[in-house]
């Protein structure tokens, strides 16, 4: 039982975590969650763009001169 407990206790994470990606990728679960981020990440990128237009402006031209 020791070693059942020692088990658990180092691998129960990995096991739990291998569990929920196989029930996300049987149910296409995983697409929702995609694109909830994707979401997410958008919208951040169009806020801080739109609240730093000349930082992002000057950026923007260094990388393309640099090309």
């Amino acid at each position: 039982m020791d070693d059942f407990k020692s088990f658990m206790s180092q691998y129960g994470g990995m096991i739990v975590g291998i569990l929920i990606a196989i029930v996300l990728l049987l149910t296409k679960f995983y697409m929702l969650i995609i694109s909830i981020i994707l979401i997410a990440v958008c919208g951040y990128a169009g806020y801080y763009f739109q609240h730093n237009k000349d930082s992002v402006k000057d950026k923007l031209k260094g990388f393309i001169d640099k090309l």
